[in-house]
């Protein structure tokens, strides 16, 4: 298996809170770069879309904050398809330090394919399909990952 893995970044000044570490809301924005790498490797471009009078929207995304990362810190990203249809495509990204190698944050997100004529759901060109078809038949040799398809709330202890 071979996951996508190439989006680089590395925590900005201005993303950092009174913490000392990577601010919650700059988590979804280096997480919406990612997103946007790996479109391009889909042949989802700018230009695609824009020729094509097409665009992506997050129906749902859920983010795990495993370990902080602090300003300077260099990070890698690797993507995974878990699955898609003709509207929908169902991903998941990994955050990782460059250097350290420790996974720092998880992103699940599930997004739909709009016209931009109609701003509703659209199918895929035959061209998007086939390389998602691709990508996923990469990509499913391997279990996703454990925290995908996770649900919020607190786990009950026994009394």
């Amino acid at each position: 298996m071979s996951l996508f893995d190439e989006y680089r970044d590395v925590v900005r000044p201005v993303w950092i809170d009174a913490n000392g570490h990577m601010n919650i809301g700059y988590y979804m924005v280096v997480f919406d770069f990612a997103t946007d790498c790996f479109w391009d490797h889909l042949g989802l471009t700018r230009e695609f879309k824009s020729e094509q009078n097409v665009m992506t929207f997050a129906l749902e995304a859920h983010v795990m904050y495993l370990r902080e990362v602090r300003e300077g810190a260099p990070l890698r990203f690797t993507t995974r398809l878990l699955d898609f249809d003709q509207k929908r495509i169902h991903y998941f990204h990994e955050m990782h330090h460059a250097e350290e190698g420790y996974l720092a944050a998880t992103n699940e997100i599930l997004s739909l394919h709009v016209s931009g004529e109609t701003r509703r759901s659209a199918p895929m060109s035959s061209g998007i399909q086939n390389r998602l078809a691709q990508v996923f038949e990469d990509h499913r040799s391997s279990p996703p990952p454990p925290q995908a398809g996770r649900r919020i709330g607190l786990e009950k202890k026994p009394t």
